[in-house]
């Protein structure tokens, strides 16, 4: 069974409470009216309903009606939520009239929605810049306990002809959010991803923290904070498939691992690849992607407290349901 087909179906299986806050935003209308038809989420529109009824009728779109609405105007729904925020923020100084102000904006809301079990998860961004959806998140619900750091990654589905990692895919992270992560956050970093791997490419992790160096052939202070972050993974998820410092060829190649890093559980069998820096991740998806013509599902955020995540202003309508069929598998990854 093909990704997104699985992951649909264990989306059907498992409904989510999703939040779109973007409710006028046409692609967004016909991103849920294929959610709603295909019953893959309970989705929650915030918006006022009549307007989000009218655009979708302009739109030619009959089960939007079916969509929960709450409106960010009416203050009677807004209060409790600014209360929310209010306590939320109290170290940072924000006052209730602060947060009524801020818990009437969309972004801000949904993740309040989320944060007091009103919602599951939240996908936005066709209309607001990356920055504004993470701010919002990042301010209610925060990181998962024990994680200091979000990261992206990107499942990469590669084609027929591409014999390596596993199932057509391998995973690569931080391509996203973090431009140098120290040891620590490489470290929680690999472990989200490991987390990512299983949950959404549905694989048993296998992780390669990449260097340009493998198992001491080089030596620099780089090589130094990959080789730290390795142990330092293996100490926090000692069940963890995990090894480094490796170069990208011997974390999939098996006859290069085999020569370069002899018995180690990893090399030449990787199936997630964790990059030094977002410079090394980013890079390396959009050469995969472009080169060998590999689809680029994400960036999936790890490492939040609940499931968020951002799309590309120039997201279609099938990169909006295909992130909304990750994020609800995010979101039933977390309640395991």
């Amino acid at each position: 069974m093909k990704l997104f087909e699985r992951l649909t179906k264990k989306a059907q299986e498992n409904p989510q409470r999703l939040v779109l806050p973007e409710s006028l935003e046409p692609r967004t209308l016909q991103a849920a009216e294929r959610v709603i038809t295909n019953k893959i989420a309970d989705v929650t529109f915030i918006g006022n309903r009549k307007r989000i009824e009218d655009k979708a009728f302009e739109l030619g779109l009959p089960h939007i009606h079916e969509a929960n609405v709450v409106d960010p105007e009416d203050m009677e729904v807004v209060e409790p939520y600014a209360e929310l925020l209010a306590e939320l923020r109290k170290k940072k100084g924000m006052t209730l009239e602060q947060a009524r102000v801020q818990a009437a904006n969309p972004l801000y809301l949904g993740c309040l929605m989320i944060k007091n079990g009103d919602a599951d998860a939240m996908v936005a961004g066709a209309l607001s810049p990356t920055s504004h959806v993470l701010r919002a998140a990042f301010q209610v619900l925060k990181t998962k306990p024990g994680v200091s750091v979000v990261s992206g990654a990107f499942i990469m589905l590669l084609p027929e002809h591409v014999k390596f990692g596993e199932d057509h895919m391998l995973i690569f992270a931080d391509c996203a959010v973090v431009p140098d992560p120290n040891a620590e956050e490489l470290a929680q970093i690999a472990i989200e991803t490991a987390k990512t791997t299983r949950d959404i490419a549905g694989l048993d992790p296998v992780v390669a923290m990449c260097s340009f160096s493998t198992k001491g052939s080089a030596s620099h202070e780089r090589i130094d904070k990959v080789i730290n972050a390795t142990k330092l993974a293996q100490s926090l998820a000692p069940d963890l498939k995990i090894d480094g410092e490796l170069q990208s060829d011997a974390a999939i190649v098996p006859a290069v691992g085999n020569m370069k890093a002899p018995g180690s559980p990893v090399a030449g069998h990787a199936n997630t690849l964790i990059f030094p820096s977002l410079e090394t991740g980013n890079i390396a998806y959009k050469l995969v992607q472009r080169l060998a013509g590999a689809g680029a599902v994400g960036p999936i955020l790890q490492g939040l407290a609940a499931p968020v995540n951002d799309l590309s202003r120039g997201a279609t309508v099938d990169d909006i349901v295909n992130t909304i069929i990750v994020t609800c598998n995010q979101a039933i990854g977390l309640k395991k």
